[in-house]
């Protein structure tokens, strides 16, 4: 099976939000060397814990920095943003690391909506005009020619190459997943946070609907999932903790750079917060490799994949990558790459 990484630049409280996107760098090269097929980062806005505001400038410095990994945005969140630019910073990545870009927009708007407001103070349209968007961005991407009656068929995305960005989309609803499989795109389901719509009507839903494209003539998905493995379950499970404070917090609308495990371990549990973290730690991978690696076989092999893209937060840097490599140990990542 593949392994992909999902990486948010998470801060951490007494640590600089400029070092969470150096961490970020450094991670990318771990885990290309460790054999990893994806590196994707995602876009939020406004957040206290997620500081990776620009994928596009991430994946451009990844690019330069790795050899093979592809590399990609889980995702770009387009309603914000002119397709075309969008279009524009992609074929630029493309001729950065040709055949190493993948493009992943999602619809969602990764903020609050007064910080959408800034991100776009003007828009043209209330209405959703997203699935217009994909259709334009796939033209500009590919270089395919716009159909004839559309204003904008005489504009081409530059640089143009023999070579251009996967494009995916992601969401965590049967959105998303009906309008992937409309558009003959791979898809990817946000089930790390997606609490309140079932994962296998989604992918059930993509599959029984998708139309076959020239690029795509089998459907293509993966999920993202939120994994943390250590040398033991203790170890594990303590560094869980960072996490773990950072969702009970989520819930009253608190978005705070994580806290250590120390620092969260001396903060009693009130008994709401007892039962939400009870519940957590049920569907939580979090574990020894030997424990993770079991829930992360069912999980794919339950949903049909052969592939999953793995999202990791820990306060430390540490512990983090060192999940990554007993991952690629346990998967046999590298030797795949060499063979």
């Amino acid at each position: 099976m593949r392994l992909s990484v999902l990486d948010q630049s998470t801060a951490s409280k007494g640590k600089t939000q400029d070092v969470a996107i150096r961490e970020t760098l450094a991670l990318a090269k771990h885990c290309d060397a460790l054999g990893y097929h994806r590196y994707w980062v995602s876009e939020h806005h406004n957040s206290g814990n997620i500081v990776g505001t620009a994928p596009e400038v991430l994946m451009a410095a990844i690019a330069a920095t790795t050899p093979r990994i592809r590399i990609g945005s889980a995702g770009v969140m387009l309603p914000h943003y002119s397709a075309f630019k969008v279009a524009e910073q992609f074929r630029v990545l493309e001729a950065i690391a040709p055949g190493r870009i993948d493009l992943g927009v999602g619809r969602a708007p990764g903020s609050d909506q007064l910080t959408s407001r800034a991100l776009n103070p003007y828009p043209q349209d209330v209405h959703d005009q997203f699935p217009q968007q994909v259709q334009e961005l796939q033209h500009w991407v590919t270089g395919s020619p716009l159909p004839d009656d559309h204003p904008f068929r005489r504009v081409i995305a530059h640089p143009t190459g023999p070579t251009f960005p996967q494009m995916w989309i992601l969401g965590s609803s049967d959105y998303g997943a009906q309008l992937a499989a409309y558009f003959g795109l791979p898809y990817a389901f946000a089930y790390f946070f997606s609490y309140g719509f079932d994962v296998d009507k989604a992918l059930a839903l993509y599959r029984k609907q998708y139309r076959p494209s020239e690029l795509y003539p089998k459907p293509q998905t993966t999920i993202c999932v939120w994994a943390l493995a250590a040398d033991t379950e203790a170890e594990a499970l303590y560094q869980f903790k960072s996490r773990e404070r950072a969702l009970i917090e989520r819930e009253s609308g608190i978005r705070q750079p994580l806290i250590s495990p120390e620092e969260a371990s001396a903060r009693p549990l009130t008994p709401h917060e007892q039962v939400f973290s009870d519940k957590l730690r049920q569907n939580a991978v979090v574990g020894s490799v030997d424990q993770v690696v079991t829930r992360l076989d069912a999980l794919a092999k339950r949903l049909d994949l052969d592939e999953l893209v793995v999202v990791t937060w820990t306060y430390d840097q540490a512990p983090r990558m060192r999940s990554y490599e007993l991952l690629a140990e346990a998967y046999g990542l590298n030797k795949s790459v060499t063979a």
